[in-house]
């Protein structure tokens, strides 16, 4: 029997969400982060906390139920959503974090798309993923065009 790749989604996109993790773990202390001018519309912290695992899970039902179709480009807008984290938080890039962002727009848009024609469920539950993409594109180009 082939090892089924598909049953990857779940522990890679809990190692995303980790490393990710770790780059913006303490937002709080971070004197470079908190010295910045913010959008009126960023959410306290806690707000990520919340949001983001509730996103990663949407995104592996979807990703496991759309794998033979999508999985590839699913694991590399993974690495660019995990790579954000790091340009932002870890190596202070406002400005390719915000470039790292549209990519995963333009990748994930049409992933959203693919999985919708594929599985209309899958697609329902990737859509969240996607327009908080674009909340946090607006949040990190406010921070670009504003510091």
């Amino acid at each position: 029997m082939l090892f089924n790749k598909r049953v990857l989604v779940f522990p890679l996109v809990v190692l995303a969400l980790i490393l990710g993790g770790l780059a913006s773990s303490d937002t709080s202390t971070d004197v470079w982060y908190q010295a910045l001018n913010k959008s009126d519309l960023n959410p306290p912290g806690y707000v990520f906390g919340i949001v983001w695992p509730i996103l990663y899970i949407l995104m592996s039902i979807s990703a496991y139920r759309t794998f033979k179709d999508t999985g590839r480009i699913f694991f590399m807008q993974l690495i660019f959503n995990t790579a954000w984290s790091w340009m932002f938080f870890s190596f202070h890039m406002p400005l390719v974090a915000l470039l790292n962002i549209w990519l995963l727009i333009y990748l994930n848009a049409g992933l959203a798309l693919k999985m919708f024609k594929i599985d209309r469920l899958s697609g329902i539950l990737y859509s969240p993923y996607v327009i908080w993409l674009l909340f946090a594109s607006y949040l990190n180009l406010f921070i670009v065009l504003n510091n």
